[in-house]
């Protein structure tokens, strides 16, 4: 694959690249690339996690990059997860092995973050990028747990920027590939190479799936927060009302994608229109709406432009495409959830986490 095919199959992944021209010296100068992305063993897994990060990835590893997966139960810990049970927390992580394995991921290397902090040399790095962070900077940056400013209470929150950013150094990676929400994070990465002398990584920040609720308004527009809308809009495994799990059965994915925001003849700030461009047109070659033939009868769609172009006229009715969209969001979870039902591993650890309290 020529640099420019493996650029445009990254740039596909990327709502945000900090910077093309720097990924660009990248794949002309390096024929091997290391990326790392991470996750906290928070809870349950949704469709974003266990359906669009896969999406990605396999995007990525086409384009010639190898992955490590951090799997970051102390993150969880520090972050209260599961009320803080490390051993629940590293039985989830295994849980999210499971959960990408019938999501057919391979060729990943998987590391937990209470192995890799064993090493002295993780913490020094640690020091060393707190050393170069304000505390105002680093307050700000605790929104990559997932909390508002004012929610932070214990002084172990405050090393979880230091920490999330010394693990690109200490895993020497070549790129960071995590969603938006984790932006904060990146551009210090970036910010503390430069003070630092190290590596600096490339970012490359994907889309964030809207909420079943649709989109959250957010005041204000400056360099920090353009992306807190999307952030904020997400769908969260912490707001159940909000996702769609890979446990949910077809009954329960049909009650809640018939209750989705899906306002008429809008797309831009559409939850089901959201999955259908990143899901449904990644996995399946057309959309197919079944109708009675007083209403127009069934109606294919080769591409998500010739969708959008129909629900945007108005001669695709919201009740229509969301009994469509329920069709192929149960086809997506469907394999994944059967796993979880025959494996005994998989099953094993699903009912221990579903006998737990799972906390935000």
């Amino acid at each position: 694959m020529d640099t420019e095919t493996r650029f445009k199959l990254i740039e596909s992944v990327g709502e945000e690249i900090l910077t093309k021209e720097e990924l660009m010296h990248l794949l002309e100068s390096k024929q091997k690339l290391i990326a790392y992305d991470g996750f906290e063993p928070s809870g349950f897994a949704h469709i974003p996690f266990a359906i669009f990060r896969p999406i990605n990835l396999v995007k990525l590893q086409k384009a010639g990059i190898k992955f490590k997966i951090l799997l970051a139960d102390y993150f969880a810990f520090i972050n209260n997860k599961w009320g803080g049970d490390l051993e629940t927390i590293k039985r989830c992580a295994d849980y999210f092995i499971e959960v990408w394995k019938a999501a057919g991921v391979e060729n990943v290397q998987y590391l937990y973050t209470s192995k890799v902090i064993d090493d002295v040399e993780y913490w020094d790095k640690v020091l060393k990028v707190a050393k170069h962070i304000t505390l105002k900077r680093a307050l700000r940056a605790t929104t990559i747990m997932g909390r508002k400013e004012t929610e932070i209470q214990a002084v172990a929150q405050l090393y979880y920027p230091s920490m999330q950013v010394a693990d690109v150094f200490h895993l020497d990676v070549d790129i960071c590939q995590l969603g938006l929400d984790q932006r904060r994070a990146n551009v210090l990465a970036r910010e503390v190479s430069e003070k630092l002398n190290w590596k600096k990584p490339v970012a490359i920040h994907h889309h964030m799936l809207m909420g079943l609720k649709g989109p959250v308004e957010v005041a204000g527009y400056d360099e920090e927060n353009w992306a807190d809308k999307q952030i904020s809009s997400k769908m969260s495994k912490s707001k159940p009302e909000s996702a769609i799990f890979i446990h949910d059965s077809t009954e329960e994915i049909k009650k809640k994608i018939n209750s989705a925001f899906c306002p008429e003849k809008d797309v831009a700030n559409n939850p089901l229109m959201d999955y259908c461009k990143h899901l449904v047109f990644e996995k399946f070659k057309d959309f197919k709406v079944e109708r009675e033939k007083k209403f127009g009868g069934d109606i294919s769609f080769g591409n998500y432009e010739e969708l959008a172009g129909a629900y945007l006229n108005g001669s695709l009715h919201p009740l229509d495409f969301k009994n469509s969209v329920t069709i192929y969001i149960d086809k997506l979870v469907a394999p994944i959830r059967k796993h979880f039902e025959k494996d005994a591993k998989a099953k094993k650890l699903y009912e221990f986490l579903k006998s737990k309290t799972l906390t935000r």
